[in-house]
């Protein structure tokens, strides 16, 4: 963990409604010293979420460069996002970015193309992620059916989603993307059947439980 200074703390709720959340965030983004520099050598993947722009631009050219998976959750528009995705290898984003663009999911797609993101996505909750693989070809991978009664907090599945691709990621380079992404679909049906965050992180086995679960189905 590396720490930057605010004048002020950030706050954030979280309102349930009906099987999803919203969040509304109070942020401080006016850091009182700059970024740290970290010695990137031997890391394998960079994943960001565009926060603390100055540094989500400097490490991500800095990976791009050292030719290191890149990849962003774009969970929403921010200053820096168009700059930002110059540097993305994988990008997975939100339907509230199209929203706040103004795109469809697949005009989203297009734009994460002419970006240069060697594969990306939108993910679109129950109706699954819409995505282009390495090749640029596009395709649906649908959601797992769980069932509603099932579903307990979905809060962080997106997160677990994310986080999911990138360690299939870590664990087979060389495999295709839509085996990371099955990998992390499995990984987000798990959380969302779990309360909280901790407890709703998949173990390996837990993933191929709901692979075995859910898949034929």
């Amino acid at each position: 963990m590396h720490g930057r200074k605010v004048k002020r703390s950030s706050l954030s709720f979280i309102l349930p409604q009906h099987g999803k959340r919203a969040i509304l965030r109070a942020r401080d983004d006016d850091y009182l010293h700059p970024f740290p520099t970290l010695n990137i050598s031997g890391v394998q993947a960079l994943h960001l979420d565009g926060h603390q722009s100055d540094a989500a631009i400097h490490y991500a050219k800095a990976f791009r460069e050292a030719g290191v998976m890149t990849s962003l959750d774009g969970g929403g528009l921010r200053s820096n996002t168009h700059d930002l995705l110059g540097f993305i290898d994988a990008a997975f984003v939100a339907e509230r970015l199209c929203e706040q663009m103004k795109l469809t999911s697949a005009e989203m797609l297009d734009y994460l193309k002419s970006r240069g993101c060697k594969v990306g996505g939108v993910t679109e909750g129950e109706h699954g992620c819409l995505w282009y693989d390495e090749n640029g070809v596009v395709s649906r991978l649908p959601a797992l059916p769980v069932p509603r009664d099932a579903i307990i907090d979905t809060s962080g599945a997106g997160d677990v989603f994310h986080g999911a691709y990138v360690a299939s990621y870590l664990s087979k380079p060389d495999a295709r993307w839509k085996d990371h992404l099955t990998f992390a679909r499995a990984a987000s049906a798990y959380k969302i059947q779990h309360l909280g965050n901790e407890a709703g992180l998949p173990s390996q086995q837990d993933v191929r439980r709901m692979m075995e679960l859910y898949d034929k189905a």
